[in-house]
């Protein structure tokens, strides 16, 4: 049988707590509702079906049960509530006190334990005491709820942000890696426009020079294109395949770049290919992206002219990381990830200008970090080098001395070319 001093709907908030009062017998139920009737919304239970039928319909804070109840015994009720909620507080009474009671009380973590006739002093001391839990209780999970939700909403707020600056350096980055097969293909078209524009018609040596200009138009056109699909790919978190493509061709690919490039000015630069050909496990046209970057950092390392050299070597033993340690004028970046397996391919690139002052070393491969002015540099080349170096298993190592100019040594892990 249920009773209930409140409505038949969940009350509105209230600052009373609510107490369930669950006992088989008339006398003891209603003496604990006149006790309570002033303090607290009040839902009283004649059985155990009746009261997990309250407890299912409203808010309960504490709940008085009668141990020994014909069906359900208190504990049994008390075991099914606290899966209803299981912060609810609960005070047991009975006339008939064993250990195991007790034992079974305490491991639902019951709030209290009175005999009866109970006294109304300890009776309103314990539902006091389990109120006051309870509300200490309804605070620090509320308070926690507060805080999940708020670093919830900071995280996604971070979440939405880091996506936004991604997405940013990576439009940025597209910008940055299609301008140097743009510039070759507009130059060439320069060259051809100069070649054959004035004639009316063309000899055996115009029509060579003109093959080879539209075959390397069309190399840095499908570079344009891969350069696209792989940021494209990255924003759709697409994986990106892997052509792989002999070194010396592409660095003969690279040369074009260079020649065309306006940060070559007066600056000199030579490419030294490999003795003997072998292919890296990275796309092609990420491995020129990579070089052309440090090939142009090492030409605006300076207003005056120098010098840049490119060179390769297979190296036929792993590298022994022990000497390859950060100190004054040297960086070595990727070494957890490097796949340090032979055959490994090392391209080196290598300045003759004033070299990296040793404050701003460290700082080198911050994205948009630059010493340029606007006009050379976004600080964004170096960036892409060492995303590029770490996606392909290598390992990327600086050295440089003011004065001494700088050497950006790449290692790779090589594979064979298909025959």
């Amino acid at each position: 049988m249920i009773d209930q001093d409140t409505p038949s709907t969940p009350p509105p908030p209230s600052r009373r707590g609510t107490l369930l009062i669950v006992d088989d017998e008339e006398g003891p139920r209603q003496s604990l509702r006149a006790i309570f009737k002033d303090d607290y919304n009040l839902l009283l239970a004649s059985d155990g079906p009746s009261a997990i039928e309250l407890m299912q319909k409203h808010r309960v804070d504490v709940a008085v049960l009668d141990i020994r109840m014909a069906g359900m015994s208190g504990v049994d009720v008390l075991e099914r509530i606290k899966y209803i909620d299981s912060s609810i507080e609960a005070v047991m009474m009975t006339a008939f006190e064993t250990t195991e009671t007790i034992r079974k009380a305490l491991r639902l973590r019951a709030c209290d334990y009175l005999n009866k006739p109970f006294e109304v002093a300890d009776m309103r001391a314990a539902v006091a005491k389990a109120m006051q839990r309870r509300s200490f209780d309804t605070e620090i999970t509320t308070n926690t709820e507060k805080l999940q939700a708020l670093l919830k909403e900071l995280q996604d707020q971070k979440i939405e942000g880091q996506m936004a600056q991604t997405r940013g350096d990576i439009y940025a980055s597209i910008i940055h890696d299609i301008n140097g097969p743009l510039t070759v293909i507009s130059g060439f078209l320069q060259l051809l426009n100069h070649r054959i524009g004035k004639s009316a018609t063309l000899g055996p040596e115009d029509v060579d020079f003109v093959k080879d200009r539209l075959r390397t138009m069309t190399r840095q056109v499908t570079n344009c294109i891969e350069i696209s699909r792989r940021y494209l790919g990255f924003l759709r978190k697409q994986p990106v395949e892997v052509a792989r493509v002999g070194v010396n061709q592409l660095l003969i690919d690279l040369g074009h770049l260079l020649r065309l490039h306006p940060s070559l000015q007066n600056n000199q630069f030579e490419i030294q290919p490999l003795a003997a050909d072998i292919g890296v496990k990275m796309n092609g046209t990420d491995l020129i992206q990579m070089l052309l970057n440090l090939a142009v950092n090492g030409f605006q390392a300076s207003a005056q002219p120098h010098r840049v050299d490119i060179t390769g070597e297979v190296l036929p033993t792993p590298l022994d990381l022990t000497q390859f340690k950060d100190g004054p004028g040297t960086r070595m970046l990727n070494v957890e990830n490097f796949q340090n397996t032979t055959p490994l391919v090392r391209l080196s690139v290598r300045d003759t200008g004033p070299g990296i002052p040793l404050e701003v070393l460290p700082k080198i491969f911050q994205v948009y970090f630059t010493t340029k002015d606007a006009r050379q540099g976004t600080g964004l080349g170096l960036n892409i080098v060492q995303r590029m170096v770490q996606e392909g298993g290598g390992a990327l190592q600086v050295i440089s001395q003011p004065g001494a100019g700088t050497t950006f040594n790449v290692f790779l892990p090589g594979t064979p070319l298909a025959s």
